[in-house]
């Protein structure tokens, strides 16, 4: 394996001494690219309580494109697809080199905290989300305690 840019050491060492507050990340000894992220779920959102896996690895052009992040834990959201996916524009059209895997991480959180159903992924999930916020909510902390490791 090639050596890792001074970048990616630098952020990966960050991350480990200075820590997002909520999130954990760390690289795959086996292959220094991938992290292993674990998400808690913000306040105050129907994923308050939930701890969330998630996949991060950065592909070789990385910083010129973005990091490639799915969720592995299971999640009742609009932006986010039965695979984990991310519908994120900073994942997407909005990336830049000066992000940083702790702004991306941050930015998914913020996500948690405030679903898009105008933007969505998964679209059943944006539909009931329109139709009847309510309930989506419901389900989404349904879906929360049963596969997040929701702590009581």
């Amino acid at each position: 394996m090639a050596a890792l840019p001074k970048r990616i050491i630098k952020e990966t060492e960050r991350l480990i001494s200075d820590p997002v507050p909520g999130i954990t990340a760390y690289p795959d000894e086996a292959n220094l690219r991938a992290f292993t992220v674990t998400m808690n779920g913000p306040d105050s959102s129907p994923y308050e309580k939930g701890i969330f896996d998630l996949e991060l690895y950065l592909p070789d052009d990385y910083p010129m494109c973005p990091p490639k992040v799915r969720f592995l834990t299971k999640i009742y959201h609009p932006n986010i697809d039965k695979l984990g996916r991310i519908c994120l524009d900073v994942l997407k059209d909005n990336w830049s080199p000066a992000l940083q895997i702790r702004t991306i991480l941050l930015s998914i959180q913020a996500l948690l905290a405030s679903p898009n159903p105008d933007d969505p992924l998964a679209n059943d999930v944006a539909d009931d989300w329109k139709k009847d916020e309510p309930k989506a909510i419901e389900v989404a902390k349904e879906w929360t305690a049963k596969y997040a490791k929701a702590k009581e």
